[in-house]
């Protein structure tokens, strides 16, 4: 029994381990995106309307493919429009309030999409 609690208790500390990655920075510490988290983010949230692939047309054509907003603007420039809570002047496009992981991962797809991140 005495194996199973070490186990158990062994189990449930890797498994805090398993959260977000952080960065420290100068101005302090920084979440690491998922792209492959913001994948899944941006097809469940936002594929309806934005085309959230590297081709291809977007389904509302007033929308902008994914690929294209690294490209208009620095990516991580938006963090604090999508902690703020992103609502447009688009009448069709609901307000979306992410938590800061969310956020970060679709941070670090936006990055990927666009070939704009580090390391891309």
């Amino acid at each position: 029994m005495t194996g199973r609690w070490i186990a158990a208790l062994a189990a449930l500390t890797l498994g805090g381990c398993a959260g977000e990655a952080v960065r420290q920075t100068e101005t302090g510490p920084v979440i690491m995106g998922s792209a492959d988290r913001g994948a899944m983010l941006v097809e469940q949230k936002c594929a309806g309307c934005h085309s959230v692939a590297r081709s291809g047309d977007s389904p509302m054509p007033s929308a902008p493919p994914f690929r294209a907003m690294g490209v208009i603007y620095p990516v991580s420039d938006l963090q604090e429009a999508f902690a703020e809570g992103l609502v447009t002047t688009h009448p069709s496009m609901p307000a979306f309030e992410l938590q800061s992981t969310e956020i970060a991962d679709l941070i670090a797809y936006l990055e990927r999409v666009s070939g704009t991140g580090p390391g891309v």
